[in-house]
């Protein structure tokens, strides 16, 4: 129980301090939201709780699958809002474009023998 509640306040203290960081200064904010602070820490959290080698591993080589599709997000939602489209907007059709990716790389790794789909 104590080690969940280390786990939320951790994980909860990344999210606030680059909230706060990127009110400051965008491209600090957006240096440190680009780190894989997240994955670190899971991949952390997977060690401290003994998952062994192979899970830690496997979790580190999924992550780079499926962190490929979600970068033109970060293209598209900064273009749309530019052209004066609502931040809501954006951001649903930057998920959309987000899922769109995603299925392509389904297809795409599969043919490498990656399978993604849980």
């Amino acid at each position: 129980m104590v080690m969940l509640i280390i786990k939320y306040a951790l994980t909860s203290l990344v999210i606030v301090l680059v909230s706060e960081v990127a009110k400051r200064s965008d491209k600090a904010g957006a240096l440190i939201s680009s780190l894989p602070f997240v994955t670190i820490m899971v991949m952390i959290w997977l060690y401290f709780e003994k998952q062994g080698n192979l899970k830690i591993g496997n979790h580190a080589y999924y992550t780079f699958w499926y962190v490929l599709p979600t970068l033109p997000m970060f293209l598209v939602m900064p273009w749309l809002m530019a052209k004066g489209v609502h931040f809501w907007t954006s951001l649903i059709v930057g998920i959309l474009v987000t899922f769109a990716c995603f299925i392509l790389t389904v297809f795409i790794a599969k043919r490498f023998g990656v399978n993604l789909i849980p």
